[in-house]
């Protein structure tokens, strides 16, 4: 519904701009560019579906490796001692633990289709011990923030569109998003945690916050002390060895369990087939939306009042021009993909505003579309502060990439 309003206030504001411009200013050629950008951008986006769907279907294979080898399960077992303490409320044998964590950890890997329902599984299986059945409980606001947060560990189809679309090292973003994709979440479950009066200095809480908080600090300051050629080599070689150790890491324990491993690829593979087949009316819908109110001058307007406004702060503003991604994220992903889309293909996927577009695509997830979806599933009305938790981590996760895209790319 939201994504509905969206796509029509970009072409009614696009409409009522350029009527303006022809009217006040003269510019005979404001519909006409409108006009051509439709079909530009009706190509572009029917061009970027069609080259997704080898790379897309090489990375649904893997997953569906690492998902039959077993590597989302270990992750759960890693878990589990602190989402233990995450949800007190929730019996200690409830098999909401189980859905919980394969969810999270579907997540960070990358596993959109195994994600969604074990998440859905989950809030019904929590929803059995809610006595107010209109009304999310303590557990299940915990589950969405920590969902709406979007830790992930390997965005795969964010590296997909950006060697689509031409960068030379496309999983350059891969530690800054981990980054900003970390600060995101952590900040979601501290705001959760106050606002249930979780304990937060419980050592097993402690240990795993504090020991994730150590690395990501380690990090940072490690890229710190380089200078801006070393931190893209660096961080470069880095993501890749990561990356493809992860591949190695699925094959590897996929064949120790006796997986047929290539038959498990190729039915990873069709999904991805798929998948790529169906983004096509959903890309090629928000790309002209976004094409047509870029070419009637109202993106401009927007994002040059905004760009006024921080350096009138004293701010250094270059981030601006990524800044659409990042407003839009919460409320659609698909919108904010074609957004990220569109920025790399106006600057280039290689420039600060596609690598920091393509960091606020990864830092967080779609907060409302998440908390409509799961909570619609089971019935709940009454989401109390489940909104304003997701949307503090957004913005947590959106100055996290703001920082650190002008540590790295800058």
């Amino acid at each position: 519904m939201v994504l509905n309003y969206i796509w029509i206030f970009f072409f009614v504001a696009a409409f009522i701009v350029a009527l303006f411009k022809l009217v006040f200013d003269g510019d005979t050629e404001v519909f006409g560019q409108m006009m051509k950008s439709t079909f530009d951008m009706s190509k572009t986006g029917f061009e970027i579906s069609l080259g997704l769907t080898g790379v897309l279907t090489l990375w649904m294979g893997i997953m569906k490796v690492g998902e039959k080898g077993g590597a989302v399960g270990v992750m759960s077992r890693l878990i589990h001692p602190f989402f233990r303490r995450l949800f007190p409320e929730l019996p200690a044998d409830s098999p909401a633990y189980g859905s919980i964590m394969m969810n999270i950890a579907a997540n960070m890997l990358g596993l959109d289709n195994a994600a969604t329902p074990m998440g859905l599984k989950a809030m019904q299986q929590m929803q059995e011990t809610n006595v107010r059945k209109d009304t999310a409980t303590n557990a299940q606001i915990m589950f969405l923030v920590l969902n709406t947060s979007g830790l992930t560990i390997v965005p795969v189809s964010i590296m997909v569109y950006r060697a689509q679309l031409g960068a030379v090292n496309p999983a350059d973003i891969f530690i800054p998003i981990l980054l900003a994709t970390y600060f995101s979440t952590l900040v979601g479950l501290i705001a959760v945690a106050i606002w249930q009066r979780i304990n937060l200095l419980n050592k097993v809480i402690l240990a795993y916050l504090g020991g994730g908080t150590l690395l990501i600090a380690g990090i940072i300051w490690y890229f710190s002390t380089l200078d801006k050629e070393m931190i893209a080599t660096v961080s470069g070689v880095v993501s890749n060895v990561v990356l493809f150790s992860i591949i190695i890491s699925f094959i590897v324990m996929a064949f120790i369990r006796r997986i047929n491993v290539y038959e498990a690829f190729i039915d990873g593979a069709k999904e991805g087939f798929s998948v790529a087949v169906k983004i096509i009316p959903y890309l090629i819908a928000i790309l002209v939306a976004i094409g047509v109110f870029r070419a009637s001058g109202a993106m401009d307007v927007l994002m040059s009042g905004i760009e006024r406004m921080v350096e009138g702060m004293g701010f250094n503003s270059d981030f601006v021009a990524a800044l659409p991604t990042a407003l839009m994220k919460p409320l659609s992903g698909s919108g904010a993909r074609g957004l990220m889309i569109d920025t790399m293909n106006t600057y280039g996927a290689d420039s600060f505003a596609g690598r920091l577009a393509s960091t606020f695509q990864g830092a967080t997830d779609t907060t409302f579309y998440i908390i409509a979806v799961y909570f619609g599933a089971v019935g709940i009305k009454n989401t109390r502060y489940a909104v304003p938790c997701g949307l503090i981590a957004d913005f947590a996760g959106i100055i996290a990439a703001i920082v650190i895209a002008y540590l790295f790319f800058a």
